[in-house]
């Protein structure tokens, strides 16, 4: 049910409340709780409908994104069963270059169908402008999507408002929390697809920052707790939360994929919670090939390290193996025929040369390694060597990681 936070007191007293709770509390089973007695919300972001996953074959890139459809099909009914009072939306909720009419359509039906209101705040891969669906479509009424860079109010019930903000383009350079003031009594909440400077470094390589902000700037607009995305690797802190992407998107992703269920208590406590509502199964193993001779000893490891697991695997190999194993050969998929779809790639591989012998020689490779010893940085002589010998052998299976 709603309840009536207007009473509720400012800053001071904001500031006191959220950090009696600071961290997400224990995940339980669904069907645990007794009725909740304040304001819900199912929060998720990041969810990149029509992602391409081009590195998948067709068969798989398919699978793949029709399990998105499905993780938010979970995320509705999480918040059914949690009997939440909105489900919110931090951005990045399809890919604009590649969504289809049909995902569209989708959408329209599943948000349609939650029964509550349904707050969508764009992100930098689904931006909001006069092409996006965002803009295009024909919205069930319980949809509010917001479509500008400033923060705009949404009361979702007496006393808890909720700011949500846009973004206009692929790139937003701005901090866009930085003009929010949030005013009045009561819980303040901001939506938005903004990146937390200080968290850049725990989000693995290539991520960059959009809308960046600091933890400070919430504190100073005044709200209880940010609900927002970008960052893939779920997060916690004081003032804010990145739920993380619901469904897996890439190889070597840590943390269990899901929503967040927020709860806001009668007397202004928050509450946060993780639920799992991930439909891809994805591995990332390292194989172990060390002193194999030849390609079926590789393949008779690789085929135990898949045999348990299921869904989509990205395979790495390492060890050092004879000189003439072949590491890529016709059949090779075959090893995870019972799998979604597997990569195999080299890890650290070496392959067992005798160096000082080969830098005796009076030839070609014997002068390439006598001249690769040169190389001062230890870890590049090595992928040098390994790589040069591999090639002046005739082989097309190069990489050295």
């Amino acid at each position: 049910m709603h309840v009536d936070l207007a009473t509720l007191g400012g800053a001071q007293d904001r500031q006191a409340r959220i950090r009696a709770h600071p961290e997400p509390a224990a995940a339980r089973p669904s069907g645990a709780y007794s009725a909740p007695m304040g304001v819900r919300i199912v929060h998720f972001a990041d969810l990149h409908l029509d992602a391409p996953f081009a590195w998948a074959e067709p068969r798989v890139s398919a699978l793949r994104r029709r399990n998105r459809r499905r993780s938010l099909e979970r995320i509705v009914a999480l918040a059914a069963d949690e009997r939440a009072d909105a489900i919110t939306c931090a951005g990045d909720l399809f890919e604009h270059d590649l969504v289809t009419p049909d995902t569209v359509e989708f959408l329209r039906r599943t948000f349609g169908d939650a029964g509550r209101p349904v707050l969508l705040a764009p992100g930098n891969h689904d931006w909001f402008g006069p092409e996006s669906p965002y803009a295009r479509a024909r919205w069930p009424s319980n949809v509010h999507v917001f479509t500008d860079e400033a923060p705009f109010p949404f009361d979702l019930a007496p006393g808890l408002r909720v700011w949500g903000i846009a973004h206009r383009g692929p790139a937003t350079p701005r901090n866009l929390l930085a003009a929010l003031r949030a005013d009045g009594t009561g819980v303040h909440l901001a939506l938005a697809h903004a990146s937390e400077s200080r968290m850049l470094v725990w989000q693995g390589e290539g991520k960059q920052a959009h809308a960046p902000f600091v933890a400070e700037d919430l504190d100073r607009a005044g709200i209880d707790l940010g609900l927002l995305g970008h960052y893939h690797a779920p997060r916690d802190a004081e003032r804010y939360s990145y739920p993380g992407n619901p469904d897996p998107l890439e190889f070597g992703e840590e943390g269990e994929r899901g929503a967040l269920l927020v709860t806001i208590d009668d007397d202004g406590t928050i509450r946060r919670e993780r639920r799992s509502v991930a439909v891809s199964e994805v591995h990332d193993v390292l194989v172990d090939v060390d002193g194999a001779r030849d390609r079926d000893e590789v393949a008779e490891r690789l085929a135990a390290a898949l045999a348990p697991l299921g869904g989509s695997v990205r395979a790495t190999l390492q060890g050092e193996v004879a000189t003439d194993v072949q590491l890529e050969w016709p059949g090779l998929g075959a090893l995870g025929a019972h799998l979604d779809g597997l990569v195999v790639r080299p890890g650290r591989l070496t392959w067992a040369h005798d160096l000082e012998a080969i830098g005796a020689e009076p030839t070609v490779r014997g002068e390439f390694v006598r001249e690769a010893a040169t190389i001062e940085d230890p870890e590049l002589r090595r992928r040098v060597v390994l790589t040069g010998l591999r090639a002046l052998a005739g082989r097309d299976d190069l990489d050295v990681a």
